[in-house]
């Protein structure tokens, strides 16, 4: 059998290494974050979800799923699954 997911609309804020949008990020989660720096040139923000700890890299979007979930998701799979609401 095919399904197909049903379209629900989520909020999510795309990851740029800017303190502006950190902020913008650590308000829409709703905690404190620390962008990790060791790799200078892949800083990624460690995101709590509820299998664990995962990455967000610069560009990958910080998703709220329909029950207040947070989880991080590469552009191109961002991309490909959603579309912009206005």
């Amino acid at each position: 059998m095919k399904y197909i997911k049903k379209p629900i609309e989520i909020e999510a804020v795309q990851f740029i290494d800017t303190p502006e949008r950190i902020c913008e990020i650590a308000e829409f989660v709703g905690t404190d974050l620390r962008v990790n720096y060791e790799d200078k040139d892949n800083p990624y923000i460690p995101i709590e979800t509820l299998e664990g700890t995962m990455k967000a890299s610069v560009g990958d979007y910080i998703v709220k799923g329909v029950k207040g979930e947070i989880n991080p998701c590469r552009e191109d799979i961002f991309n490909e699954s959603y579309e912009k609401v206005f």
